[in-house]
């Protein structure tokens, strides 16, 4: 029961904190799927790195057809691609990290949540640009839109898990050591 309420309420405050930062930040924002600075993409991470690969995955997919449902101007596909694109990256990123370093996240390892998150951010542009070249060439814009939203990830997610740490270490949770 507590898991799954924390995946639906991990999964709610994802499109609450996308909406916020479109209001905060619009003016960072490239196109409507690059901003420079996009906070929300530490959730994304913060859901896998608190509640596990799969739970995570879900609170992401949840979030992401909250917005899916909320954006009805581009086509269906390209929303449900972007939004398992969104759910994948964080995934993605902590099995690399799980494989590269042969251990867990740290939760209060500044050293990891800083590999992690940069691990993550390549992997969610990467993930969402190889989509769009397939299914949405329109999405591509310049060839610098990539880097712009390894950089607007980046940006976000290190305030988060620069917060992560901070609140992790007193309140005294770490993901143990495999």
């Amino acid at each position: 029961m507590t898991d799954a309420l924390l995946v639906l309420g991990l999964g709610l405050v994802y499109p609450l904190v996308h909406t916020l930062n479109h209001w905060v930040f619009s003016f960072a924002e490239i196109n409507p799927n690059v901003a420079l600075v996009y906070l929300p993409a530490f959730l994304r991470l913060l859901n896998v790195l608190l509640l596990g690969k799969v739970k995570g995955l879900l609170a992401g997919l949840l979030g992401g057809v909250v917005i899916l449902l909320n954006n009805q101007q581009d086509p269906l596909l390209q929303r449900v691609v972007n939004m398992l694109c969104s759910a994948a990256g964080p995934v993605l990123a902590v099995l690399i990290f799980e494989q590269w370093f042969r251990r867990s996240v740290s939760l209060v390892s500044l050293r990891d949540l800083s590999v992690v998150t940069v691990i993550y951010c390549l992997a969610n542009a990467l993930l969402h640009h190889f989509a769009w070249v397939l299914l949405a060439p329109q999405l591509l814009g310049t060839p610098q839109q990539m880097i712009y939203m390894v950089i607007g990830d980046l940006i976000g997610a290190l305030i988060g898990a620069y917060l992560l740490k901070w609140s992790a270490e007193r309140l005294g949770i770490a993901a143990p050591p495999r």
